[in-house]
């Protein structure tokens, strides 16, 4: 019975010990990642398996921006966005009122977005700025290109917003605040 008393003590000790080495790893573990940091890393995992299932598989070094544009047009049969085709009658029209069968791709954002992810992870894991695939300018004219072909397949022109600088002289200040104000002015009545 003693000797049944000493292994239980004897594995409760360990247990213990055991237990403190738990919390103490947990401590150690690194804080979970961003959504933008995960996603950067789910989209990096993505990209470096479309080039190991390409025949011949492709390794980083060998990768360019053609590479690049062939992922970006093999990401667009999983996209939810309708591009309507000139062909189509809703072409243009921004709330069309039927279904159609024009076909769904990647949006412009998101494209634009997973490029600025790919190219912050290509200079993480070790590449350079100057040879950065997701960098290249053919990469830019074509997410132009799209951005402006979704654009007028759905009838929405994209012009960029110019910033208005509104310069107000001291007196029209003055006559704003007059004319704001909440408190009316006493009548000499």
């Amino acid at each position: 019975m003693s000797s049944d008393r000493r292994k239980d003590s004897a594995e409760g000790s360990s247990r213990a010990s055991g237990a403190t080495g738990d919390n103490h790893q947990l401590q150690q573990q690194p804080a979970p990642l961003s959504r933008y940091e995960s996603q950067k890393r789910r989209d990096w995992n993505t990209f470096g398996q479309y080039l190991r299932n390409q025949t011949p598989p492709v390794s980083l070094s060998q990768c360019n921006f053609n590479h690049v544009l062939d992922f970006l047009r093999y990401l667009d049969q999983f996209g939810k966005t309708k591009v309507h085709l000139h062909s189509c009658v809703f072409f243009g029209q921004p709330d069309p009122p039927a279904p159609c069968t024009c076909p769904l791709k990647q949006a412009w954002g998101s494209l634009d977005a997973l490029i600025g992810r790919l190219r912050a992870a290509y200079e993480e894991h070790g590449g350079s700025p100057e040879m950065n695939p997701f960098g290249n300018g053919a990469i830019r004219v074509y997410l132009r290109e799209i951005k402006e072909c979704q654009a007028k397949a759905r009838g929405i022109p994209y012009k960029k917003k110019k910033k208005k600088r509104i310069q107000i002289k001291a007196n029209d200040e003055a006559k704003a605040f007059e004319a704001s104000s909440l408190i009316p002015l006493a009548s000499s009545d």
